[in-house]
């Protein structure tokens, strides 16, 4: 079992894919990591070598991508900051709405919630 920046990669995917289980990585910067690492990307994490994770782990600690923990600190504290100054980005934060001027009379489901129906008023 490889484990890089405290995520456990699964074992049966290639590397470049099992990078992308980390957070702050995605497919294009898995290529890059790999290709810095000089490993061939169509290696399974399970059939890597010491020497290979050891390089993989020297190429990440070099990049100045942030990962994990500090990025989730990272994007947390900006949403914070939206917050505290009272901007309309905090507010729509705050109130669990689309953030980015997406319309909420329809859609916006996975951002408001389930449909809470409310009774018809009778005239």
């Amino acid at each position: 079992m490889v484990r890089l920046v405290g995520v456990d990669l699964p074992r049966n995917k290639r590397i470049v894919y099992s990078l992308t289980y980390i957070h702050g990585i995605g497919l294009t910067s898995a290529r890059k990591i790999v290709e810095l690492a000089n490993i061939s990307p169509e290696t399974r994490t399970n059939d890597l070598t010491t020497e290979e994770t050891v390089a993989l782990r020297q190429t990440l600690e070099e990049s100045d991508l942030k990962l994990e923990g500090d990025l989730r600190r990272f994007n947390g504290l900006n949403i914070k900051r939206l917050n505290e100054i009272n901007c309309h980005r905090g507010k729509r934060h705050r109130n669990n709405l689309p953030v980015r001027g997406q319309r909420t009379r329809t859609n916006a489901r996975s951002r408001r919630g389930s449909k809470k129906t409310v009774t018809g008023k009778k005239k």
